[in-house]
């Protein structure tokens, strides 16, 4: 150290990228401060359990739980039917993904920090996930030059068990997934295609298992992971309906990902089981004339579905035309969907198309269709039955070629019990029923659909927002979304425009017009001090909370409060009192036994 150099003069690399607001170019492992920023404390604050949910979410990922038996035994099963190269292949690339989509959880959830800290927090979250204990060497890369070079020990790796458990002692490395996952990890960072393998296995017969990563033409020609990981790899897909075989997008060493999926851009998003079923029963029907009905609470995407089934049937280049029947005044539905002939009112000097004609050889999307009075849905069920219509005030008949597709937000069957829908008109329209599930029973997809609102939102407002901090995306997670995707869509567009420019979107830029955050946000008393304030369900009597919660016994106060309020609203009804609080019944009942308030 040069004599005119103090240590107070010296600055971490987090700062020294802080004060510059640029990734630093080049790094090593040795300039990292001792417990850096992400610690394995801060990544296992991402880890939630949503007990009684059947979910675990890893910031805004979905994980599971699953045995390493039950992972030796299909990698077992998988090596005997297909032989150990392909076994390899498929486990290094399960790998890969793996590591990628960690990659992109720490860009998410430590925006700020720099390409030093975090390739160091991919050893820690592999730790986390519970395959192997990563300790690091040593690594260092220089950005600029493009290289990267990186030695990690792994102990207690439960690939290496299961493999000597099934086979015994190997000849050759076989913690295939473990090293596909720092490939995908450190390329995604990195930008650079870095290929890891391991050159010392505890399955060989080595102490602990040793992984070398560096950029991957520096491997030479024998590298067999490109063929793993790249174009090289040969897959078979079984054929589409009636449809020449579509290539699987290849995952490129370059760190991105596949191809942004089909239903991102087509503005139908989700990846959760109940909604690839619907999207599912809309690919089988769209290319058939069936009317079609979609069901689902208001705001779950009805005319979206019915806007991707026109574009995927053989009406595409016709006219879409969507119609809230909601919105039509009673006296004027047989104009508006048929047509007014010439002269049929006063002051009618020409005739005027009604909806139908105007969907002439295209589809017509008839929104919330229980409203319509039942005089008009005996109209809309000869128009529909005799695929002709009469305009309003005419004599002559028109041809209706169109195809329908009706959507309700409330259950029709029902309706017709109750005698406010035509028994005739609803058999009419339910030749194929198609169920859209709320947001609350679709939570896989909410990462998703945050990432498209995002994108959306940002390049509509011209905002820079990073994201989400953990703590919104928490709240999002366990909300109940009483407005479904329409709500979540407006909460994100309301988080971008009131975030700071270049911030992260916290839970006070969501929750701003009186909906109950479903997490206890901290805020700001009036004389200074950070207090913790609960969430209040609608009437409930607030005079019984502490106005300020400042100590243990107050937030037991509080708690208990909210919870006995809940279950008088709920008339003591303990899982309605769970709804209303955001809460599973098994998780409700835990915490008013903890606090005594149930034996």
């Amino acid at each position: 150290m040069p004599k005119s150099e103090t240590p107070s003069q010296l600055i971490s690399l987090a700062d020294a990228s802080r004060a510059t607001g640029r990734m630093l170019s080049k790094g090593t492992f040795s300039e990292l401060d001792t417990g850096a920023s992400p610690t394995l404390v801060e990544l296992a604050e991402a880890l939630n359990f949503a007990l009684g949910d059947g979910r675990i979410w890893l910031n805004d990922q979905r994980m599971v739980l699953m045995q390493s038996q039950v992972l030796g035994r299909l990698r077992q099963e998988i090596i005997e039917a297909f032989g150990v190269e392909t076994a390899k292949g498929i486990f290094m690339r399960v790998g890969y993904m793996q590591g990628v989509r960690d990659a992109e959880l720490i860009q998410k959830r430590f925006p700020q920090q720099d390409l030093t800290h975090a390739l160091a927090a991919g050893p820690r979250v592999h730790t986390l996930e519970g395959f192997v204990k990563v300790t690091t060497r040593h690594f260092e890369f220089d950005s600029v030059k493009g290289r990267y070079y990186g030695e990690f020990y792994w102990d207690d790796s439960s690939e290496a068990a299961e493999h000597i458990a099934h086979h015994g002692l190997a000849s050759e490395p076989v913690c295939w997934m473990q090293s596909g996952y720092p490939t995908g990890y450190t390329s995604t960072l990195f930008g650079r295609p870095v290929i890891f393998r391991e050159t010392e296995c505890v399955a060989m017969g080595a102490p602990r298992c040793l992984v070398v990563g560096k950029n991957a033409e520096e491997w030479g020609e024998n590298a067999p992971e490109r063929a793993y990981l790249g174009l090289e790899w040969k897959r078979t897909r079984r054929p589409l309906r009636g449809k020449a075989e579509a290539p699987l997008p290849a995952v490129e060493l370059s760190g991105r990902g596949p191809e942004e999926p089909l239903a991102v851009r087509d503005q139908v998003v989700g990846v959760s089981a109940s909604f690839l079923r619907a999207r599912l029963m809309v690919e089988k029907v769209a290319d058939t004339e069936a009317t079609v009905l979609l069901i689902g609470e208001s705001g779950v995407g009805k005319e979206l579905f019915s806007q991707q089934l026109h574009r995927l049937s053989a009406r595409v280049n016709r006219p879409f035309v969507p119609i809230n029947c909601a919105a039509i005044p009673e006296g004027l539905v047989e104009s508006e969907l048929f047509g007014v002939e010439k002269g049929a009112f006063t002051g009618a000097v020409a005739s005027r198309p009604g909806y139908f004609e105007r969907a002439a050889g295209g589809t017509i999307f008839l929104d919330e269709i229980a409203s319509l009075a039942y005089a008009a849905q005996g109209k809309l069920l000869r128009a529909i039955q005799e695929r002709q219509i009469e305009r309003v005030g005419g004599t002559r008949t028109i041809p209706a070629d169109v195809r329908v597709i009706a959507a309700s937000n409330v259950d029709l069957a029902e309706e017709v019990r109750a005698g406010r829908f035509r028994q005739d008109l609803y058999f009419r329209l339910c030749v194929f029923p198609i169920v859209i599930p709320p947001l609350r029973e679709r939570r896989d997809d909410i990462p998703l659909l945050v990432d498209h609102f995002l994108r959306l939102f940002r390049e509509r407002h011209r905002r820079d927002t990073v994201g989400l901090s953990r703590r919104a995306m928490d709240a999002l997670l366990a909300y109940d979304f009483p407005g479904n995707i329409r709500e979540l869509q407006n909460l994100i567009e309301r988080g971008v425009i009131f975030a700071e420019p270049g911030g992260q979107i916290d839970i006070q830029h969501l929750f701003t017009a009186g909906e109950v955050s479903p997490v206890l946000p901290q805020w700001l008393s009036p004389e200074g001090r950070i207090t913790v304030k609960a969430p209040l369900p609608k009437s409930t009597d607030a005079a019984s909370i502490p106005a300020q919660i400042s100590s243990s016994a107050d937030l037991a106060t509080a708690e208990s409060a909210l919870y006995q309020n809940a279950l008088r609203l709920a008339g003591g009804n303990v899982s309605a009192a769970a709804r209303g609080l955001g809460l599973t019944r098994a998780k409700l009942e835990y915490r008013m036994r903890k606090l005594g308030l149930i034996g």
